[in-house]
């Protein structure tokens, strides 16, 4: 398998492209060692990466999100030990190291030679890294769904629905301390769509109180919160940031100050909520 993956990354003369389609393949590899682990009785897919692999978003990512849902079945030591087996198995030389924390706990997975192998470094030593985190004490609320995914792999994996992981999105874009053009990007996907995505509000309500303090936002104006926000971003520094992660790098355009303020424009329209 490890073929396979060097074979989905030199598809491409771009060495941006060939790192997203590496990496991608390592993500679907471990999607697919979580689902035979039945990790989805525990916990739910949630994050860009998530609507990467679900919709199909045409931008890469880096992480992979997950939500506990239930106690019963949780057991990320050994889902994750049973991964590091079906990494030595499939030839790749990988590390991994759980961080045990709440409320956020994090594996790193760290895969070595792929970079090199690939193309994409002339460090021996230098490594192709994966963080996984899962909230272990998400806020109530988000509809949970069950799909068949198949990207490079086939499986089952338990996620939230359009409305919840916009929510999830909404969220991050209110409260991250430092601007993402990652998450403008998935913002303006969301809104693209006919009809348009509107957010889980009780769900977002819920994660605004749980994070910022019950009562100090309103989910529903969450236009006008997002509009202030923007008012002190660098639209520049949104565009260099998803550029390198985008299919298709023109659409870096979207996030010009324009277009962002039209799609918050339109999403405070009463059809919009």
């Amino acid at each position: 398998m490890k073929d396979r993956a060097l074979e989905a990354a030199l598809r491409f003369d771009d060495p941006g492209r060939r790192l997203n389609a590496l990496r991608e393949y390592l993500q679907g590899f471990i999607l697919r060692s979580l689902h035979e682990s039945e990790a989805s009785r525990a916990v739910v897919f949630v994050g860009g990466t998530a609507l990467r692999f679900l919709e199909d978003l045409p931008r890469f990512s880096e992480d992979l999100d997950f939500s506990r849902i239930a106690s019963d079945g949780y057991d990320p030591v050994r889902w994750l030990d049973k991964l590091k087996r079906d990494l030595h198995l499939a030839g790749f030389d990988s590390a991994v190291r759980w961080i045990d924390r709440k409320p956020v706990q994090v594996a790193w997975i760290r895969t070595a030679s792929l970079l090199v192998e690939a193309g994409l470094s002339g460090h021996p030593k230098q490594k192709l890294s994966i963080k996984v985190e899962i909230d272990t004490r998400p806020p109530a609320g988000a509809t949970v769904l069950r799909s068949v995914i198949t990207r490079h792999f086939t499986f089952v994996i338990a996620h939230h629905d359009l409305p919840s992981l916009m929510a999830g999105k909404l969220h991050a874009l209110l409260t991250r301390p430092w601007p993402k053009g990652r998450d403008w990007f998935d913002l303006v996907w969301y809104r693209s769509r006919r009809p348009p995505v509107a957010p889980n509000l009780p769900f977002l309500q819920r994660a605004l109180d749980q994070t910022q303090g019950a009562g100090r936002h309103r989910a529903a104006d969450w236009p006008r919160l997002l509009r202030a926000r923007l008012a002190a971003v660098e639209t520049g520094a949104l565009i260099r940031d998803v550029e390198p992660f985008l299919e298709r790098p023109a659409d870096a355009a979207l996030l010009e100050r324009v277009n962002l303020n039209a799609v918050l424009a339109a999403s405070a329209e009463p059809r919009a909520q």
